[in-house]
């Protein structure tokens, strides 16, 4: 089989292969993760009003898009949500579409905030960019008390780099599952796949939800922690074999011929 474009890969942890080339700002503790009362206004505008039009319009014309497994996440008010990330403009979309009803934030990389004019506008998104020393870290710890509070659905990338197309799911730590456990939150997860099309040939993408899962308070927090994260990693892995299409051959490079 012929693949349009091969990628070599050396750590499946680290690499990062996204073009953004965005020098991003420090996230200090002079950076407010709460923006005042123009947060709120700027954020019902672009991501109540905004966002979800250009996502309803984007993902289902651009992608075909469709998810299955939405309705598992009824009835639940607050939960962290784990998502594979292989597509920098789909997946800053889809968990919108994922919680139509909800506001979801996301924890990103400072790239995210970093950008001239976009940055700008990506924390009324919801953008929480992961702070860079620790008076900076306790602010946005402050900041994921405040949304857990409001009952607010805080979306995380577990894998934290983008590979465009990937049809698997890299290894990832389990670090990032310490926040359900800290607070005794649901998890849910959800695996982008690419599909064939009957008569086009950009394939369409097809999101399964999975879950939900929960702290297992009979074992100890680094235990949870642990579990939490294979629970979801497999729930990914399993998801990941409806993938049909691979627009990207990934290959470790010490496998090159």
């Amino acid at each position: 089989m012929k693949y349009p474009e091969v990628i070599y890969f050396e750590n499946e942890l680290e690499d990062e292969f996204s073009k953004g080339g965005i020098n991003p700002i420090k996230i200090d503790e002079n950076y407010r993760y709460e923006g005042g009362k123009f947060r709120s206004v700027s954020r019902a505008v672009f991501y109540h009003v905004l966002a979800k039009i250009i996502a309803g319009l984007y993902l289902p014309l651009g992608w075909g898009h469709k998810v299955y497994g939405r309705e598992k996440m009824r009835g639940y008010k607050s939960f962290f949500l784990y998502g594979n990330h292989t597509n920098p403009v789909a997946d800053a979309l889809i968990p919108t579409m994922l919680n139509p009803g909800k506001s979801t934030y996301v924890i990103v990389h400072p790239d995210n905030v970093s950008m001239p004019v976009l940055g700008k506008i990506t924390p009324s998104l919801g953008a929480i960019p992961l702070p860079d020393d620790r008076k900076a870290y306790k602010n946005f710890l402050l900041y994921i008390d405040k949304l857990v509070e409001k009952k607010r659905v805080i979306m995380i990338y577990p894998e934290a780099h983008i590979w465009p197309f990937y049809t698997h799911i890299r290894p990832f730590k389990h670090d990032s599952f310490h926040y359900p456990v800290k607070y005794n939150t649901p998890v849910f997860c959800f695996t982008n796949t690419y599909q064939k099309r009957k008569f086009l040939k950009k394939p369409k993408i097809v999101t399964y939800v999975s879950g939900p899962f929960f702290p297992d308070e009979s074992l100890s927090k680094p235990d949870r922690t642990k579990k939490l994260r294979d629970e979801v990693y497999d729930a990914m892995v399993k998801n990941s074999s409806y993938n049909t299409v691979e627009l990207i051959k990934y290959i470790r490079k010490e496998n090159e011929q």
